[in-house]
């Protein structure tokens, strides 16, 4: 299963007939501009692509009521000057003779790529669409946006496929309130929205986009606003947020369905939102995204962003590490063949033939296997290697800190950071524990460090379940760009390794089974190993001073 990208031309028809500056920017180059730089990059021709479809009224009815979509249906008969005074009437929209057409294409996209998504067709999808959607209500258009493509898909996944659980996960630079107002109350939909806020004085000027708008009734709970009190959040603040707060939530929630109000206006470059995160960034968020509901992530446009091209920096020019000592346990044939299919693997992989690979180790030799291709991987291209080893695993006693290698092992006996680039900690116990473990410590010192390869070594007695080992594997691939080598003990389970090569290969990581809490026992170990590293490592540092500029 591929990606779809749902699209239809007929949506650039509409535009603004009179002069109306803070509506001029809504125009159809910003969609056409989107589509032409993913044919630029040969990304449209790898998708499958289908042609969006007109939504019926009974489907936009799902969210907006009769009146208000007999209203917008009446616009086709409009002059300009009625058009601009219907136009007045809302906060920052203007229609068109078109509006209503592109409107329900916008709407129809959706469905379809929710459709193809859930039926097993495509993995996921990009639902190029305009006019955008997630600050229409249910009676009226608000903020460029006619009909609430994404709160109008998550309907029709509950009506026509029966789902209990959806995730709407909004990163617009403006919060969506038009989707809050439609699911406060209802607590099959987490709704998440990170937003331009600064106490109030940002459009849409709401009081309800504060972090204390929880949802109400039955919902109460399952409304999650981070709101940014000042601009110039950049990569590690994004990333942090999900971290810490949205996937903590939504592992709790277990969704059957991600949707994403994809509005770019929140990355580097963009005028009003004027923030820092650079377009990388939203590909990472995204594959965080996909280790939830089997991997069924459906991006709707919102508002695109204007972003300058953000070439990279090569990385410093260091010394080659010591050659590696030789081992005994490595003397065996059957070692010796096993770590020359690692290394062969670890040269495909820094070659750039190929992105990721699974090798199975004998127990005798796991440690010295492991000690080998982390100085090979440091020898022959990676200028930052992590390495994180679970089971009974010790960190090569002449393994340097110099800030080329990161070396993490859960399943230590004690929570313990020997240095900046040597961490350990237990393996936890429950699957709340297992998770925090991940994504309060692990996933933040992958992503701060930047590695250019990952070692995931499951050495002899491990301990983890087959989900929990493709997870980790899963969620590492992104601080890496894909590269990560899995070292598997000859005695964990037989479908270990093909639970791990699926996952490498991008398919979606198993359930993790039913949630547990995290125990009193690994919470406060945790945290006093975070409290040790957190004055080295940013993205451990997520809390800011009460009323301070990031407080929400």
């Amino acid at each position: 299963m591929g990606t779809a990208l749902v699209y239809h031309e007929d949506m650039t028809a509409a535009r603004l007939l009179w002069d109306d500056p803070e509506c001029e920017i809504e125009c159809p180059e910003r969609l056409t501009t989107a589509l032409e730089r993913l044919q630029q990059r040969g990304l449209e021709q790898r998708c499958l692509q289908l042609a969006a479809r007109e939504a019926s009224e009974a489907e936009l009815g799902l969210v907006h009521s009769p009146e208000y979509v007999a209203l917008v249906r009446g616009t086709q008969a409009l002059g300009t000057g009625e058009l601009q005074t219907l136009s007045g009437q809302y906060d920052a929209v203007y229609f068109h003779p078109s509006t209503f057409h592109c409107a329900r294409l916008a709407v129809g996209a959706a469905l379809q790529l929710v459709d193809a998504v859930l039926a097993g067709a495509v993995r996921n999808g990009l639902a190029l669409v305009r006019p955008p959607g997630h600050h229409s209500q249910r009676a009226a258009a608000n903020g460029f946006c006619v009909f609430n493509n994404v709160a109008i898909a998550a309907k029709h996944a509950q009506r026509q496929h029966g789902l209990h659980r959806i995730l709407i996960v909004d990163w617009d630079v403006h919060h969506g309130q038009g989707i809050q107002y439609i699911f406060e109350d209802d607590p099959s939909v987490l709704y998440f929205s990170w937003h331009r806020y600064e106490h109030g004085r940002f459009w849409p000027y709401l009081r309800e986009s504060d972090a204390d708008a929880v949802g109400q009734g039955p919902g109460l709970g399952f409304t999650v606003n981070l709101p940014w009190n000042q601009v110039g959040m950049g990569n590690a603040d994004y990333v942090a947020a999900f971290l810490h707060v949205l996937l903590p939530v939504a592992f709790e929630f277990n969704p059957e369905l991600v949707l994403v109000s994809a509005g770019f206006d929140s990355a580097i470059g963009d005028p009003e939102g004027q923030m820092q995160a650079t377009p990388e960034c939203f590909a990472h968020l995204t594959q965080l995204l996909q280790v939830l509901a089997g991997g069924r992530v459906c991006a709707v446009l919102e508002r695109p962003g204007v972003h300058p091209e953000c070439p990279g920096s090569p990385g410093p020019s260091l010394d080659e590490p010591p050659a590696a000592r030789p081992h005994e346990a490595l003397a065996q044939d059957r070692a010796l063949t096993a770590l020359g299919k690692v290394l062969y693997l670890l040269d495909r992989i820094l070659d750039g033939q190929v992105s990721s690979g699974i090798a199975v180790t004998p127990a005798c030799a796991a440690a010295a296997t492991l000690d080998v291709a982390i100085r090979c991987g440091l020898s022959h291209g990676a200028q930052r290697l992590l390495c994180l080893a679970v089971g009974q695993l010790d960190r090569p006693p002449d393994l340097t800190d110099d800030g080329r290698n990161l070396w993490l092992n859960i399943g230590g006996k004690e929570a313990a950071a020997l240095s900046m680039f040597h961490v350990s900690v237990p393996l936890p116990g429950t699957t709340g524990g297992f998770l925090s473990c991940v994504l309060a410590l692990v996933l933040p010192l992958a992503y701060s460090f930047q590695p250019d390869l990952v070692l995931v070594a499951l050495g002899p007695a491990h301990g983890l379940r087959d989900p929990q080992a493709a997870l980790l594997a899963a969620l590492l691939r992104g601080p890496a760009g894909g590269r990560v080598l899995a070292l598997v003990d000859e005695e964990s389970t037989p479908q270990l390794a093909v639970v791990l090569a699926r996952v490498l290969h991008g398919e979606a990581a198993p359930s993790l089974g039913p949630f547990s809490m995290a125990s009193p026992e690994d919470v406060q170990a945790l945290m006093q190993l975070r409290g040790q590293l957190e004055p080295r490592w940013k993205m451990l540092q997520v809390a800011s001073e009460a009323g301070g500029p990031g407080s929400g």
